[in-house]
């Protein structure tokens, strides 16, 4: 997250070191900034997948595939997180029957990781799931994303059984909602 710096290296009157405020609003999945972003999470997904940068044309093929575009309001939701101009991580919502939510697509930018912005947007999926009367989050995840899994259980996220047949989910996790 950028910080502001001065105009010589160790001078420090005046300036300010905290971080700009980041802003989490619900947008449209084809809005500018959730497509941007949801280029970059599809990018470093499927990157970490193959185990070598995805091109271009697998990156739009993914798109194409599963736009994201089904996780608008009002029947779900889609989060951007954005600093000043910068958009920094998304994460959605699918409301489905019998009081339950599947989060989908949370990502946070490689430059912006380690700062917590990833709990922020689950606070922030958690707490639009409660205002619609949820009460359970469920998601599936791969074996590699390990920042996410390991996020996931210091939130209260534990494996459950699978409820998918995602052709990339290999676990299950869920969280009642108090």
């Amino acid at each position: 997250m950028p910080y502001a710096l001065g105009k010589n290296v160790g001078e420090t009157e005046g300036m300010d070191f905290s971080p700009e405020p980041v802003l989490i609003e619900v947008v449209a999945p084809d809005a500018s900034a959730a497509s941007q972003i949801l280029r970059s999470y599809i990018d470093d997904a499927a990157s970490r997948y193959y185990g070598r940068p995805a091109t271009d044309e697998e990156i739009d093929a993914s798109l194409r595939e599963d736009p994201s575009i089904d996780l608008a309001p009002p029947s779900d939701v889609f989060l951007v997180a954005r600093q000043c101009d910068a958009v920094l991580g998304c994460a959605g919502l699918r409301l489905l029957p019998e009081r339950i939510g599947e989060v989908k697509r949370l990502f946070v930018a490689p430059a912006a990781r380690g700062c917590g912005l990833g709990a922020l947007l689950m606070g922030e999926l958690e707490r639009i799931a409660r205002g619609h009367g949820l009460s359970l989050l469920r998601l599936d995840t791969r074996h590699d994303l390990v920042e996410s899994r390991r996020l996931y259980a210091v939130l209260g996220y534990e494996e459950v059984p699978a409820f998918n047949d995602g052709q990339y989910a290999e676990h299950w996790l869920a969280k009642p909602l108090a």
